[in-house]
């Protein structure tokens, strides 16, 4: 595991895709922060979140936002073994390749945790202050604001360990992050809108990653934005399929891409 930590610490990528990160998720939990406390103008047809709800909406950013970035370093922590090809030195080194697999992913456990205190910490100090002056106010006292703003950054270390077993199953790095890209992007928001306002797809939505993970958190980014009238699943069955998801993608690689002759 040691060896696995020098190999990401030792590159630049790991902290500029942070750092982006921290940028990104500030700058949209700041706009999101605002929409939410700008009067709707009398149209009675907006109705904006007020009070907690308004924050863990703002906070929910997180992940809503911010999962395409664990998901990429994790992805990277595999694919770049085939890309440089010290794939070969590293099963010479380790030869059991489940333990191998594994060592990724218990890795990336911590760095998806770093990854998801920075997330908090941004959005945070972005969106807080807008809902504070604006707003109902930040609730960073509050118990089940506090959970859920914990629970993102759980919920961003799982996203780093789905990461690492979906590169292990798409090991061309360009390929792995351009489908992280489109399905982060496009794919599931557009199947979580649609599931939205189609009632007979409304469940299928519930089970998608993203709204799995928003589910853990126990608010939606999509609600605002024609995703919301898609319930959520219960918190404990949320992490359940996310889990899920990381343990398919890990299994499916090992007896593929894994059981292969690599050197």
């Amino acid at each position: 595991m040691l060896a696995e930590v020098r190999k990401l610490l030792t590159t630049r990528l790991w902290w500029i895709l942070l750092l982006v990160m921290a940028g990104y998720v500030a700058f949209l939990g700041g706009v999101l922060g605002f929409a939410i406390t700008t009067d709707p103008g009398g149209n009675a047809d907006v109705v904006l979140p007020a009070g907690a709800d308004a924050a863990t909406t703002v906070y929910s950013v997180v992940n809503g936002a911010g999962y395409v970035f664990p998901l990429i370093i994790g992805s990277l922590m595999m694919t770049t073994e085939f890309r440089h090809k010290t794939v070969t030195e590293s099963l010479l080194v380790e030869p059991r390749r489940s333990v191998f697999l594994g060592a990724k992913l218990l890795v990336a456990v911590p760095v998806g945790l770093v990854f998801g205190l920075v997330a908090v910490l941004a959005v945070v100090a972005a969106g807080s202050p807008l809902l504070a002056a604006r707003g109902d106010g930040a609730f960073l006292g509050d118990g089940d604001v506090l959970a859920s703003l914990l629970l993102a950054a759980v919920v961003i270390a799982v996203w780093a360990v789905i990461g690492v077993a979906f590169g292990s199953l798409v090991t061309n790095q360009v390929a792995a992050i351009v489908i992280i890209l489109a399905f982060t992007q496009f794919v599931e928001p557009i199947a979580r809108t649609v599931g939205g306002a189609v009632d007979a797809l409304a469940p299928v939505a519930q089970y998608l990653p993203g709204a799995a993970a928003d589910a853990v958190i126990g608010a939606s980014f999509f609600s605002g934005f024609g995703g919301g009238s898609v319930d959520l699943l219960p918190r404990w069955a949320g992490l359940l399929v996310l889990i899920g998801y990381a343990v398919v993608l890990a299994a499916l690689a090992r007896v593929t891409t894994l059981r292969r002759d690599l050197l």
